[in-house]
């Protein structure tokens, strides 16, 4: 008795430890195709579930890119407006100075020349110190506070950073997310000399209200000078569209590369439908076939066959 009775714990314990095998699989292989993934845990695939991993932190950093990305193309974007206008500014400039080199232009009609090219040197003063996304300021660098300052004279003077702040944008690629104010305003005038715009604006303005002996002669001497900073600005203007064209041709490569690497994604680690429920009908098949072999089994006794 105690061998019948061993031979007939072993064979129903064999029979359950089957069956649950066969359910297992059945329940994973549905939730494969409720979920559309095909690993539940590492162990079932640890290749497949590393590349997974990697993946995915390749797809977080892209995320901070693509953030730094849009960071850049905001400031730049600030900075082109911010050039339009100072560049319109040095262009009513352009217009004042031609008007006050005319000789015959009583000193009225200079000083009022003079206190708009005041007020226009006061106009690039605040754009100067314009700000960027991050309340930054646009043309400082990495200066937190104010790009430009103005001396016991009243002349402005540059107090931000030798460079502006550089951006990563992925892949070692990284991008600088302005100019600095020397960049913008400093170049050198009809004689080779250096200058900036606001010194250059400013003086002018006082030469016509009486700073200068000849107020037509300064006039007529800032000209080229004018002409000078302007090609300053738009050299400016064109750095800063080719930046953000930069941008762009990165952020086509990073979409690409998302695109792809969501494609990998699903190769590695989606699950096949058809072929899931091929293997899901088949293991219900033998899991079938076994509770109706065990049913039968488990009926027959010796004393059936002995009757």
């Amino acid at each position: 008795m105690p061998i019948i009775s061993t031979s007939t714990g072993a064979f129903f314990e064999r029979a359950r430890q089957d069956m649950k095998t066969l359910r297992g699989q059945a329940e994973s292989v549905q939730t494969q195709i409720s979920s559309g993934a095909r690993l539940a845990r590492s162990s079932d695939d640890p290749v497949a579930a590393s590349q997974l991993r990697s993946l995915a932190r390749s797809d977080t950093l892209a995320k901070v890119d693509t953030r730094n990305a849009q960071r850049a193309t905001g400031d730049l974007s600030l900075a082109d407006g911010t050039l339009s206008d100072i560049s319109t500014a040095l262009i009513r400039a352009q217009e004042l100075t031609t008007q006050a080199a005319n000789s015959t232009l009583s000193q009225a009609q200079l000083n009022a020349i003079g206190d708009e090219l005041l007020a226009i040197n006061e106009s690039l003063f605040s754009l100067a110190n314009a700000r960027d996304s991050a309340g930054k300021a646009l043309f400082g660098g990495e200066s937190t506070g104010a790009a430009y300052q103005r001396d016991a004279a009243g002349n402005a003077v540059y107090v931000g950073t030798a460079t502006s702040g550089d951006l990563p944008l992925g892949e070692g690629l990284s991008v600088s997310r302005s100019l600095t104010g020397p960049e913008v305003f400093n170049f050198n005038d009809a004689a080779g000399n250096p200058t900036d715009l606001m010194t250059v604006v400013k003086t002018l303005g006082e030469a016509l209200k009486g700073a200068a002996a000849d107020p037509s002669g300064a006039a007529k001497a800032a000209l080229d000078t004018l002409a000078n900073g302007l090609d300053a600005v738009t050299t400016g203007q064109t750095v800063i569209g080719t930046r953000l064209a930069w941008i762009d041709v990165v952020d086509d490569r990073r979409v690409n590369l998302s695109e792809m690497r969501s494609q990998e994604e699903v190769d590695v680690g989606s699950v096949e439908i058809g072929e899931a429920v091929t293997r899901l009908q088949q293991a219900m098949v033998v899991l079938e076939a076994s509770q109706a072999s065990f049913s039968k089994l488990s009926n027959l006794s010796l004393f059936n066959q002995l009757r």
